[in-house]
């Protein structure tokens, strides 16, 4: 290198120091730990004491784990189809050329960035059962609404519902998605005939496939470290109907202080997600259209 490319160099890696000692000491340094803790058993107090895989070999036998494991999946398997169909479809409405289409776009992605305690008290309100808004507009086509958050059959349901009302990210990104499509297309499948139905199974979703590929595996990312609303609202209850797999991972550390099994966890989790991610890849081969 020349004493000028050793100077940029220098200069670059001191602009990038901020960024690479945050991730060393934020990011890499707890991946790191919560790997090593994971082999000991660590209350914070007491000092930490190494037992080898025993922590691994538990998470087969801990029957709340696999409880809330299965409550992780069935509000995958719910929240996955639910937000890819909505947010396309709130797309697929704001991408007219209509006056005023801005304002709605803004509207729309609102709530995405107002999720919080706030939000969550404003849909306990929503969802109670005697009083609230939505149970009153059930009554009038039934004597007997769902519980939602007090019934556990209802509970997981409740908190998709939640979830879908804050797509709005992922409606902008199918909204660029759908920007990308050439008119031409959707011209010459009108010329040949094809309806509006036809259109979009032909042009829009072949087209759009990367873009559903991606909202998916981030839909199935984020539907693994569901928090927050069961957190909130429902404590992990009624009946542990909303005990998710992120939820009893911090109950271990921060309510148990049991430090070594939840990192133990955390990597299970990891190996669930990575192993989703390539199936989904691999699938993706056969359905998703580059170019």
């Amino acid at each position: 290198m020349t004493p000028r490319q050793r100077r940029e160099a220098l200069e670059a890696l001191l602009f990038l120091s901020p960024w690479i000692l945050g991730f060393v000491l934020f990011t890499a340094g707890p991946i790191i730990a919560s790997i090593v803790l994971s082999f000991f058993k660590w209350d914070v107090i007491s000092p930490a004491k190494f037992v080898g895989l025993a922590n691994y070999r538990y998470l087969f036998h801990d029957r709340i784990l696999v409880k809330s494991l299965v409550n992780t999946i069935v509000y995958a398997a719910m929240y996955i189809p639910g937000a890819i169909v909505v947010s396309l479809a709130m797309a697929m409405l704001l991408n007219q050329q209509l006056r005023g289409m801005r304002l709605f776009r803004t509207i729309f992605y609102i709530p995405t960035l107002t999720q919080g305690v706030a939000t969550f008290t404003l849909w306990s309100i929503v969802l109670e059962p005697e009083i609230g808004l939505l149970n009153r507009g059930l009554r009038v086509f039934t004597d007997h609404p769902p519980g939602w958050l007090t019934d556990p059959a209802w509970a997981k349901p409740a908190l998709v519902i939640m979830a879908l009302w804050s797509v709005g990210g992922m409606m902008l990104v199918f909204l660029a998605g759908l920007k990308n499509i050439p008119e031409q297309l959707y011209e010459a499948a009108e010329i040949d005939g094809a309806g509006r139905l036809a259109r979009f199974r032909h042009v829009t979703v072949p087209m759009l496939s990367p873009t559903i590929f991606f909202n998916t595996i981030m839909a199935t990312i984020g539907s693994f470290q569901v928090f927050a609303a069961a957190f909130i609202l429902t404590g992990g209850g009624p009946s542990n109907a909303t005990m998710f797999y992120v939820y009893y991972l911090f109950n271990r550390a921060f309510v148990y202080f049991n430090m070594g099994y939840a990192s133990a966890m955390a990597w299970l989790l990891f190996a669930i997600v990575l192993a989703l991610t390539v199936l989904q890849i691999r699938l993706g081969r056969k359905w998703v259209h580059y170019g």
